[in-house]
């Protein structure tokens, strides 16, 4: 079903099956498979391609140049940069498909940069940040800065995208909010 508020461009292929919330932009040149969710208030740009049982969720910026496959879930206000590859098969042989594909969690808020490679199976955590042209071969802890190949921790950032500026476990932005490094080496935003 697709909500009427949503705006398709008539030169984008969205197949019968496929869901589209309110007010989500899909522009030129994209395809939409069947058994595809996508919450209201996306922005899908062109040249994209989203593959069979694909859930986007609101609010999702998925720029030019990017294919969602099968297994990759993305949940709400997460922002996909131009030209991101994510991977679904961790032994791709021609003409072979696996019974399951692993699932990919892009959890809520985190952003990947342009030309980052994202391989099957891992989570990216809330908040997180990957820096252009990284290979993620690992899950990315909630508010962890990662960048490079592959992808390696190199401080945290903000739920505005800032980076934090860490004293012992403890971490401030300059939009004011405070954090501490927890027990799990993962962040908590305490103000």
């Amino acid at each position: 079903m697709i909500d009427p508020s949503a705006k398709i461009h008539p030169q984008a292929l969205v197949e019968e099956g496929a869901s589209i919330g309110a007010e989500t932009r899909v522009w030129a040149f994209v395809h939409i498979l069947p058994n595809v969710t996508i919450g209201s208030y996306c922005n899908i740009c062109d040249h994209t391609f989203i593959e069979n049982r694909v859930t986007l969720g609101n609010r999702v910026t998925v720029k030019s140049g990017v294919y969602v496959w099968t297994g990759i879930e993305i949940e709400d206000d997460v922002f996909i940069g131009p030209c991101v590859a994510f991977t679904n098969d961790k032994r791709p042989r021609s003409r072979q498909s696996v019974a399951e594909y692993p699932k990919t969690l892009l959890q809520q808020g985190c952003s990947i940069g342009a030309n980052a490679t994202i391989l099957p199976g891992i989570t990216i955590g809330r908040w997180a940040m990957v820096g252009a042209g990284s290979v993620v071969t690992r899950s990315v802890a909630e508010n962890a800065l990662v960048f490079g190949n592959p992808a390696r921790m190199m401080g945290w950032v903000c739920c505005c995208g800032e980076q934090l500026i860490m004293v012992e476990s403890q971490g401030t932005c300059q939009c004011g909010s405070r954090y501490q490094i927890g027990v799990e080496n993962c962040v908590m935003k305490i103000t």
